[in-house]
């Protein structure tokens, strides 16, 4: 098994926190915070390597989008894992995790990234409007001290189906 199946197998559990949110008719947005398991630590400016086996890694936070239940603005599927995640550490630092999002985050949710030191980033649509990475380029910005590995289009076609479908109902 390699890293980016790896990462396949987490987005698959972001994308079905994506389907709860669909079923509670909040917009379809999932994230899942995973810690892999470590094979060689960081050291001398080179990443970590990761074992690529999901069994092995540890779920430390999962969400998916809650803005109108809890009538909260900032209810969003990363927050809400972050938060998760947070608590399962016992620390806002969260270096060496990994976060998995159906949807490139917002810029809000971006910085929450950044400030949780987070190793690697990854999404599955990029939103090319309103995306923290790619609009707001918040995640490799010079004056930010921290910029996490960023990996998009990981189960692009999926995640695209549910945004699409969860809006096409929407408006019928």
């Amino acid at each position: 098994m390699t890293m980016s199946d790896f990462d396949a197998h987490f987005m698959r559990m972001a994308l079905r926190e994506a389907a709860r949110a669909a079923e509670e008719g909040e917009v379809p947005l999932g994230c899942v915070v995973v810690e892999p398991a470590v094979v060689e630590p960081a050291h001398d400016g080179h990443p970590a390597v990761y074992d690529p086996n999901p069994t092995l890694a540890r779920i430390l936070g999962r969400g998916h989008n809650q803005t109108e239940l809890l009538t909260d603005a900032t209810a969003h599927a990363e927050m809400l894992a972050l938060s998760a995640a947070f608590q399962a550490k016992g620390s806002w630092r969260l270096g060496g995790a990994r976060l998995y999002v159906t949807k490139e985050p917002c810029p809000m949710c971006a910085g929450a990234i950044v400030l949780a030191r987070l190793d690697a980033v990854v999404w599955g649509v990029s939103d090319p409007k309103r995306g923290g990475g790619t609009t707001f380029g918040i995640f490799g910005h010079p004056g930010i001290n921290h910029h996490p590995e960023v990996i998009q289009g990981v189960c692009e076609g999926e995640a695209m189906s549910l945004l699409k479908d969860f809006f096409a109902e929407r408006r019928s």
